[in-house]
C-alpha cells in the first residue's frame, strides 16, 4: 500500500515534487506575487505521517512539532520522519471548534424551516448547506440567509457550510467545465477564499467555523491539472484560514482526496484542515477509508458521504439528499 501511495504522489504532483528528498521552503508570507507558483521548489521528503485516530488524548489528530500528540492526556504518537514536516505544520491545530459526531444530510437547495422542523424526527443531526460559490448547482436559494441559519440552529440542527467555487481544469462533470480555474490559480484561490468568508459572514456564520470547498471529481493524475488545482486549493485555504475560519475540502475519495493525501506526503503546506470524502455504495465509515490511511487527517477531521441522490421522507416531507457520517467541525451561527 505504501508503494502505491508513493507512486500516486509522484504521478499526481508536478515534476518539481519528484526531486531528491529535502526540506520544503517556507510558504509565501504575503500576496505580493499572486501568480507565483507556491509549489515550484517543493521536494518529496521520505515521510510517513501518523493517523492519530486511535491515539488517546490527541486533539483532532494534531501533533506538536516534536511529533507528539497534543491534548490533555499528553499521549504520545509515533514521531514524524526526521527532517520532514509534522502533521501540525501541515494542518494547523483547530482552536476549540464546535464539533459534531453523527449522521448528516446535504441537499441542493435549503429546505423550508417547516421541513427542517419535521425532519427532526429523522436520524440526522446536521445539514450540509450550499451557501456560496459560482459553481453551485442551486444558485437560487430564496430561503438561505441569516434568519434561516438562526432558525435551524434553534431547532437543534448543526450546519456544514459548503462553498462550490471554481473547479479543476480537468473536472469530469461536463456541467462544471464552465467553472474551471483560470491561468492564475493562486490569486484566484485567494480571491474566492475572500468571497467564501464574505458570504459566510453575510448569513451569520462566525469565525471559527469550517467552510468546505466543494471540488468535484477531476483527473488528478494529469500533472499540469494537478498543479493548477492544488495551487488554487492552497490559495483558498490560506485566505480562509487567515480570516479566522477552518478550511475544509470535499471531493471524491479517488480523485480530489487522493490528490490531497499525495500533497500531504510531499510536504505541501496550506492544505485543508478537514476532509469530506465521497465514496458511495459503501457502509458509512471514517477510520477505514483506504485513501486516507496513514494521512494527517484523523477520524476527527473527516466526513464520509456514503450515498447520494436518495429520496427520503420524514414528518410528511420528502427530500432528495446525500447521506453523510460526520466527526468534524460545524458552523458557529451568530
Amino acid at each position: 500500500m505504501g508503494l502505491v501511495l508513493l507512486l500516486m504522489a509522484l504521478t499526481a504532483l508536478p515534476a518539481s515534487a519528484q526531486a531528491q528528498p529535502g526540506s520544503p521552503p517556507p510558504p509565501p508570507t504575503h500576496d505580493a506575487r499572486p501568480d507565483a507558483d507556491p509549489l515550484a521548489d517543493l521536494t518529496l521528503p521520505g515521510l510517513a505521517l501518523p493517523d492519530l485516530a486511535t491515539v488517546p488524548g490527541s486533539v483532532l489528530g494534531d501533533v506538536a512539532p516534536d511529533g507528539r500528540a497534543t491534548g490533555s492526556a499528553g499521549a504520545s504518537a509515533a514521531p514524524v520522519a526526521a527532517g520532514g514536516p509534522s502533521s501540525a505544520s501541515l494542518l494547523p491545530a483547530l482552536s476549540g471548534p464546535r464539533m459534531f459526531s453523527g449522521l448528516a444530510f446535504d441537499t441542493c437547495k435549503a429546505p423550508s424551516l417547516e421541513t427542517m422542523r419535521r425532519w427532526r424526527s429523522s436520524k440526522y443531526g446536521a445539514v450540509g448547506v450550499y451557501y456560496g460559490g459560482r459553481g453551485r448547482a442551486c444558485r437560487h436559494q430564496p430561503r438561505l440567509g441569516h434568519r434561516w441559519m438562526k432558525g435551524v440552529q434553534r431547532l437543534g440542527w448543526r450546519v456544514l457550510p459548503l462553498y462550490v467555487g471554481s473547479q479543476s481544469p480537468c473536472v469530469v462533470a461536463g456541467s462544471k467545465k464552465v467553472y474551471r480555474v483560470g491561468r492564475h490559480p493562486w490569486s484566484q484561490g485567494l480571491r474566492e477564499g475572500r468571497d467564501a468568508v464574505s458570504r459566510a459572514r453575510a448569513v451569520g456564520i462566525r469565525p471559527g467555523s469550517p467552510l468546505y470547498l466543494d471540488m468535484e471529481a477531476y483527473k488528478y493524475r494529469q500533472k499540469k491539472c494537478a498543479r493548477t488545482t492544488l495551487t488554487f486549493v492552497r490559495g483558498w485555504d490560506r485566505q480562509v484560514r487567515r480570516k479566522g475560519y477552518v478550511p475544509g475540502f470535499y471531493s471524491s475519495a479517488d480523485s480530489g482526496v487522493a490528490h490531497m493525501r499525495a500533497a500531504a506526503r510531499a510536504g505541501a503546506r496550506d492544505l485543508p484542515s478537514v476532509i469530506w470524502f465521497a465514496r458511495w455504495h459503501t457502509r458509512p465509515r471514517l477510520v477505514r477509508e483506504p485513501v486516507l490511511r496513514g494521512s494527517p487527517w484523523s477520524s476527527r477531521r473527516r466526513i464520509h458521504q456514503y450515498a447520494g441522490n436518495v429520496k427520503e421522507r420524514h414528518g410528511g416531507r420528502s427530500l432528495v439528499i446525500d447521506r453523510n457520517l460526520v466527526h468534524a467541525p460545524v458552523a458557529r451561527i451568530r
